[in-house]
């Protein structure tokens, strides 16, 4: 499968989730292509220091912009059990080149209005996607979510009235085992000592889009 996770509003959370679930799928035995479509380069970046802490990262990280991901991706997807491209953070050649050639889009957002707001523009993307690429299917997911209040369900609700996206039924917290494991290398999975919510929140975000 080739996986998108991306969104138009930077700080979301993507590059995180991105490196964990090309991780986890590789340590369930995948071969994996890590695409940094992001200008920015933090999931080669974190791949670097993944190597330089562990002596390999256990996947294929690559650098791709603009339409070399749809021409690039589309030739190296008979050679990888999983793809998963990491690309976004506003509007860009690079976010509109994956939509056309990824199976699923999965699009973080955070309990917050100005990552509601953007929501829209995402669903017009992925509206605008569809025209090439029918199949496609756009998973929205509330990452870094507060441990109470209103917020989360408010959220929830917002994003399920927005046409065009289909809102996960699981959840991850704002939980520091993320930021501690990405800073030695490492997904949730590899931690140690394990943060079991941090673990039990990526598997299952995992078992969504994968089962």
């Amino acid at each position: 499968m080739i996986l998108t996770v991306g969104n138009t509003k930077g700080g979301v959370g993507k590059t995180t989730l991105a490196v964990n679930i090309a991780i986890a799928r590789a340590l369930a035995g995948s071969d994996v292509l890590l695409v940094d479509g992001d200008e920015q380069g933090t999931s080669v970046a974190f791949t670097e220091l993944r190597t330089e802490k562990l002596g390999e990262p256990g996947y294929t990280a690559v650098s791709l912009q603009g339409g070399a991901i749809r021409t690039q991706v589309r030739q190296l997807a008979s050679k990888y059990d999983d793809i998963v491209i990491d690309v976004g953070g506003r509007d860009t050649g690079s976010i509109r080149a994956a939509l056309l050639v990824t199976h699923k889009l999965l699009v973080p957002v955070q309990p917050r209005s100005f990552d509601l707001w953007a929501m829209y523009q995402v669903a017009e993307l992925v509206k605008e996607a569809r025209e090439l690429n029918t199949d496609l299917a756009a998973l929205a997911l509330l990452n870094i979510a507060d441990s109470q209040g209103r917020d989360n369900e408010e959220a929830l609700e917002a994003v399920r009235e927005i046409e065009g996206l289909q809102m996960l039924g699981v959840t991850i917290g704002r939980r520091k085992a993320f930021p501690n494991a990405a800073a030695a290398g490492r997904s949730v999975l590899e931690q140690s000592p394990k943060d079991a919510k941090a673990v039990e929140e990526l598997q299952a975000v995992i078992r969504a889009i994968y089962n």
